[in-house]
C-alpha cells in the first residue's frame, strides 16, 4: 500500500491513495513562518506526506482536522524523518516529537492533550527554530 504518515483515532483505517492536490498557504509558529501544505480533508490526511523523498526547509504538511482529539501518527513507509508537532484548537502546541525516523514504524505517536493541528516539519527544524511547547501557530 502507499507510504506516509496516517492518522489513527480508536480505529486503524488504512489509507486511501489519491492524487487531489494539496492547497497552501504560509503560517506563523512563534516568531518563524513557513509555507505549509494543509491536509484537512480525511484523503489529503490519510495520504499525508507519502511518495516524498524529502520536505524543504521552510515548509511543512499541516493536518487540520474536525475536531480535537487524541489523534496518533505512524511512520509507516515515510522516507525521511520528521519532527511531529501536535496544537490545540487554539492553535497552542502541546506536544512535540523531534526527529521521528521511519524506522519507528509500528510505533504510534500520541499527542498528551487532545489536538486539532498537526504540524509535520524537517527534522530538526523545530528546535533550529526555536519552536517549543507553548509556542502558538497562527493560520
Amino acid at each position: 500500500m502507499g507510504a506516509g504518515v496516517f492518522f489513527l483515532n480508536t480505529m486503524q483505517r488504512q489509507p486511501s491513495l489519491t492524487t487531489t492536490a494539496v492547497p497552501t498557504q504560509p503560517i506563523q509558529v512563534g516568531d518563524t513562518k513557513l509555507v505549509v501544505e494543509v491536509a484537512d480533508t480525511e484523503a489529503l490526511r490519510e495520504r499525508g506526506l507519502s511518495g516524498r523523498s524529502s520536505l524543504h526547509e521552510g515548509s511543512g504538511m499541516l493536518f487540520v482536522f474536525e475536531e480535537e482529539g487524541a489523534w496518533g501518527i505512524w511512520m509507516k513507509g515515510m522516507q525521511f524523518p520528521i519532527d511531529i508537532i501536535f496544537a490545540d484548537s487554539a492553535g497552542v502546541i502541546s506536544m512535540i516529537y523531534h526527529t521521528v525516523l521511519p524506522e519507528s514504524y509500528p510505533e504510534v505517536f500520541y499527542p498528551t492533550a487532545a489536538a486539532l493541528y498537526v504540524l509535520e516539519v524537517p527534522a530538526g527544524y523545530a528546535k533550529k527554530q526555536g519552536i517549543v511547547e507553548g509556542t502558538k501557530i497562527v493560520l
